[in-house]
């Protein structure tokens, strides 16, 4: 098997890395005379901004010069300074030595004809385009982030006391616990695709409604009840009291404020009712704390129909790209982990079961082919080989029917309707060509390769681990597409960069180990990409998954001002000890800044003193500098 590709050699950086630092190290200088005060403090020619958690909105256009300025996956342009214009856009990118910098009584860049363009600000830090998250679920991470972690879980027994320590409302697990006995609990699986409910749920439901058989879904009864997965969900999820509006407002605020730290800019949210929509509408428009961008994926109230009277009345596209609402979620199977991924073959550990189709082939090519023409994105839930066949089966059915005579579906797809498959976890070798051929976009997320590395072989064997699962490079230099990448959060945690350690190590982001916990070895890094493929992935990949190339994942005239910056370029940080030849560095990264729209929506300096701050009064630090 191939190694992992290696990472660039760090211990010398080049030209590139240093030219940015002269030349702003000279207009440091400058105003070091001009003003006597660090160039790290002040804005280099007109006031500070402050580093409030979300700066007000931009008023007129200005320019922010940094130590270096990469301005997009495998890009070779050297740049370290651009500008944005009042409404939040990129409006040059350039480098400080090819402009003329006019120091006088009102410090700005100048036009060609003399006149000033935009007051400047240095700021320490190396930039990169703002990352995307290209599969998450907002409001359920945000719930996560107020509902108690069970993420690492290793025992029962783990888990009432983190139970019994949490700070759940109306919560409890197993009766066994005298502190949970008796109470209402329902825990969902880390795939989201089964949940485990407490004998106090059970005993809401009569047990005449409990039928022995559900089409896509399974109540599981050995060694008891209380599992409940994919479509027989339906059952318990249906007695769970759901927040009001302005709960989830607060899971969405909670949410977009621990992405940020993050460095993202933007997810796509795979799947979200009607219902809730209207909460994205009305925030999006009317609350501050709306800080990040999103492409969310229409999902019926009843999953897997067609809703377009409900869909239609939330269909939007903001122009200033906060929220964007022009696709729709469907699912054609369960989870591997659950033995719930529908399968073409029975699974190797499980000769009895090939998994849950979650709905029939034709009705899913129905659905798909009524969505297309509804003039909506179709995206696909597919993780086993089956499923997969089946979404390729409707997507090009819907592209025959979308498609005007003569035109290459390939051609029609890239141009007008960018179809995907969401997961795209195990694809037969056949059906890995048609995606090629048809241009359909697999989205995918690296951690899941990592996370379910652990038995994926035990239920697929080694040959059809090998030929059809956790594709990623393959699909870049074989199929010739360009995959969506992202985490699924909250079933992973959201961090990009673990993300790409995990698509170029093909090892866990949390230990920095491989298949059985202890080895250094990648798994199947025939698969594995490259540094740039992996950033592509969370950018460029993602934009040209949502219809905005050119417009997000870049730093260029006329894109969103979206940028991450880092305490050194990303190349740097990726790699790690002495010989600077490993990629742990890569996986420990910590955002300083990330910017939406020309907006600072999170500063890593300013968070670490309000949390100093806090723990003073607590009487937990004994200095402020502490």
């Amino acid at each position: 098997m191939a190694s992992p590709p290696p990472p660039p050699d760090s211990r010398s950086p080049g030209v590139l890395y240093w030219a940015p630092r002269l030349s702003l190290g000279a207009l440091a200088l400058a105003f070091l005379i001009h003003v006597n005060h660090p160039a790290s403090s002040f804005s280099l020619f007109g006031p500070s901004t402050g580093t409030s958690h979300a700066d007000s909105a931009i008023t007129t256009a200005k320019t922010y010069c940094y130590t270096s300025v990469k301005t997009a996956a495998g890009s070779t342009k050297e740049a370290d300074c651009f500008s944005i214009s009042a409404d939040g856009k990129f409006t040059k990118v350039f480098h400080s030595a090819e402009d003329v910098l006019v120091v006088g009584d009102n410090d700005y860049y100048h036009n060609e004809d003399g006149s000033p363009s935009a007051i400047v600000e240095t700021r320490e830090g190396h930039v990169i385009p703002g990352i995307w998250d290209g599969h998450g679920h907002l409001i359920q991470y945000g719930e996560f982030l107020h509902s108690v972690d069970l993420f690492g879980a290793k025992s029962g027994e783990e888990v009432r006391e983190r139970m019994v320590l949490g700070e759940m409302p109306s919560a409890a697990m197993l009766d066994s616990d005298p502190a949970l006995k008796g109470k209402y609990i329902m825990l969902d699986r880390v795939d989201v695709h089964c949940t485990w409910v407490s004998q106090a749920i059970l005993d809401l439901i009569p047990p005449e409604s409990l039928p022995e058989d559900v089409p896509g879904g399974e109540i599981i009864r050995e060694p008891g009840m209380g599992v409940f997965c994919d479509n027989a969900m339906d059952i318990v999820t249906s007695l769970w009291p759901k927040p009001d509006a302005e709960r989830k407002k607060t899971f969405l605020k909670s949410a977009m404020k621990e992405l940020h730290k993050v460095g993202l800019v933007g997810m796509n949210d795979a799947g979200v009712t009607p219902t809730d929509l209207e909460v994205f509408e009305e925030a999006s428009r009317n609350e501050d704390w709306w800080t990040l961008r999103v492409y969310a994926m229409v999902e019926c109230g009843e999953r897997n129909t067609f809703c377009p009277f409900e869909a239609d009345a939330v269909k939007t596209v903001h122009d200033d790209g906060m929220l964007t609402i022009r696709s729709v979620k469907l699912f054609a199977d369960g989870a591997l982990g659950s033995w719930g991924s529908a399968m073409i073959d029975p699974y190797s550990d499980k000769p009895s079961t090939r998994g849950s189709l979650l709905v029939n082939g034709s009705t899913l090519e129905s659905l798909a082919r009524s969505w297309s023409n509804a003039g909506y994105q179709v995206n696909i839930h597919a993780i086993g080989d089956l499923a997969n066949r089946y979404a390729i089966d409707a997507l090009e059915a819907a592209l025959k029917d979308a498609c005007p005579a003569g035109t290459p579906l390939k051609t029609c797809q890239n141009a007008s309707h960018r179809f995907r498959i969401e997961h795209s976890q195990i694809i037969h070798p056949s059906d890995q060509a048609r995606i090629r051929d048809l241009g359909i976009i697999p989205s995918i997320q690296p951690t899941h390769a990592t996370s379910d590395m652990a038995y994926a072989e035990s239920r697929l064997g080694p040959e059809r681990t090998a030929k059809e699962a956790y594709r990623m490079r393959s699909l870049i230099h074989d199929l010739q597409v360009q995959p969506v990448l992202g985490s699924d959060f909250p079933v992973e945690p959201p961090n990009p960069f673990e993300g790409m350690y995990a698509a170029i190590t093909r090892k866990n982001p949390h230990t920095g180990k491989g298949k059985d916990g202890k080895s250094d070895e990648g798994w199947y890094t025939d698969e594995a990409l490259s540094l740039e493929e992996a950033l592509a992935g969370f950018t460029i990949g993602v934009a040209g998954g949502m219809f905005t190339e050119g417009k997000t994942g870049v730093i260029q005239e006329g894109a969103f001002a979206d940028w991450v910056v880092l305490d050194e370029p990303l190349e740097v940080l990726a790699v790690s000890g002495e010989d600077r030849k490993g990629w742990e560095g890569l996986r420990k990264i910590k955002v300083r800044e990330t910017w939406v729209g020309g907006r600072k929506v999170y500063d890593r300096e300013e968070e670490e003193k309000k949390e100093r701050m806090v723990l003073k009064e607590n009487g937990e630090g004994l200095r402020e500098d502490l």
